[in-house]
């Protein structure tokens, strides 16, 4: 959520920042309500002064004998005058917060305007495979050589659905094995969260309530908790401390955690986007940080560095983006994804979003930290990262990776949790 306070002292700045990442930026109607708001909490609180001045003196009157009907009365019209504006502050209130939650986050000053078409790639790693021989996709590799099974995937959970097998099974948990070990390494603590949440782990990381619609949503007897299938362990981590003031000291807090993702915006008909590019549920380890707004772009620059050192050790070609206002989600305000080649898209593949949202989720989900100097409560800054997603990595190791003889060769990383060094070799 954005900061009024910046927004009524430099409106022109925030429009023409948002107007990086939106059609229309009006602040007309938020500012009014913002006048309105500070015009009445000045006047209610001289009423209550008021009252309670004369109140305090209505017994002393009585002692003195004197008459204290027209007092009595006058307070009395004073009180339901304090009722009136308090229901006008409260719709003020309501409005203004209404107007905020809708927003999004103001893009990083270096980051550009426009959608996808103004992503910009910052470096690339390795070359792409030059194979000598005709190429399979991933789905054919995979059915050939039985670590995926997309036919009874599909029957047991519908479209956008797979499942693993043997050493295909194996080769996924050895991707989240390697993950966990590194994070692990990297002074990160391991947290498995609840894979149903509130609505308002949703409103904290920003997804609710603009784009509620993308979640699996569950209903039962009493769903005024508004509960829901996570999408990413990014939704659980940013409510890790909601609520919370935390000690200086104790920043910067690393997690991470392993869920599978829930999904219902899986669904790009393109043909080329089948078998496991896209899905309604997908396995994935994310990263978190909560840190001092000055330190947050240093982490984030860390975090980068872990995901690519992770892609880097499974010997996968790739590059990094940094993306554009339009391209980023809501709640962050500079991101740069980590892609991967898949030769028989001939595209480069998202595998992980690194992005820094500033305090903009902090203040949905009240998260502050108390200064060292000076005891001041200040908003935290929130960042994560895919650290991994596996499920392009999985395509892009089997089509990478793939020798003539139709087997393919498992990173040196994973051969101890998948049990060989080729897929499909005797």
């Amino acid at each position: 959520m954005l900061d009024i306070n910046v927004i009524r002292e430099n409106p022109d700045t925030v429009r023409e920042a948002l107007l990086k990442r939106m059609d229309e930026v009006d602040f007309t109607d938020l500012l009014r309500w913002d006048t309105r708001r500070r015009e009445l909490i000045p006047a209610i609180d001289a009423l209550r002064e008021q009252r309670n001045k004369v109140s305090a003196q209505i017994p002393t009157m009585k002692k003195e004998g004197k008459d204290t009907t027209e007092v009595q009365s006058e307070m009395r019209e004073v009180s339901e005058r304090i009722k009136t504006l308090d229901v006008d502050l409260g719709e003020a209130d309501d409005r203004i917060r209404e107007i905020l939650e809708e927003l999004p986050n103001i893009p990083a000053d270096d980051v550009v305007a426009g959608g996808k078409e103004a992503n910009e790639v910052i470096r690339t790693e390795g070359s792409k495979p030059a194979h000598t021989f005709e190429a399979k996709d991933h789905v054919e590799l995979a059915t050939e050589l039985g670590v995926i099974d997309y036919e009874r995937g599909v029957k047991m959970g519908g479209n956008g659905f797979w499942l693993y097998r043997g050493n295909g099974a194996r080769l996924e948990w050895g991707l989240l094995n390697y993950f966990v070990e590194s994070h692990l390494a990297d002074g990160y603590e391991f947290v498995l969260p609840p894979h149903i949440l509130t609505y308002d782990c949703g409103f904290a990381a920003g997804q609710f309530p603009k784009f509620e619609d993308d979640v699996f949503h569950i209903r039962g007897d009493d769903d005024s908790a508004g509960h829901f299938l996570l999408p990413t362990a990014e939704t659980a981590l940013i409510n890790f401390h909601r609520g919370e003031i935390l000690a200086e000291e104790e920043l910067p807090r690393k997690y991470f955690a392993y869920t599978p993702c829930y999904r219902r915006e899986a669904g790009s008909y393109r043909t080329n986007e089948r078998g496991m590019i896209r899905g309604h549920q997908f396995n994935k380890i994310e990263i978190f940080q909560f840190t001092r707004p000055e330190d947050s772009a240093a982490a984030l620059e860390e975090m980068i560095e872990k995901a690519e050192a992770l892609v880097q050790g499974l010997g996968l070609h790739y590059q990094v983006s940094k993306l554009a206002a339009r391209d980023c989600s809501a709640s962050m305000a500079k991101t740069y994804d980590i892609e991967v080649w898949i030769p028989s898209m001939e595209e480069y593949k998202e595998v992980s979003s690194a992005s820094n949202a500033h305090d903009y989720q902090a203040r949905r989900g009240n998260i502050r930290y108390k200064k060292s100097e000076g005891g001041r409560n200040t908003f935290i800054h929130s960042l994560n990262a895919s650290g991994l997603a596996t499920s392009r990595l999985v395509p892009a190791i089997l089509e990478q990776h793939q020798g003539e003889d139709g087997t393919v060769a498992v990173p040196d990383v994973l051969q101890k949790w998948v049990g060989t060094d080729r897929l499909g070799s005797p």
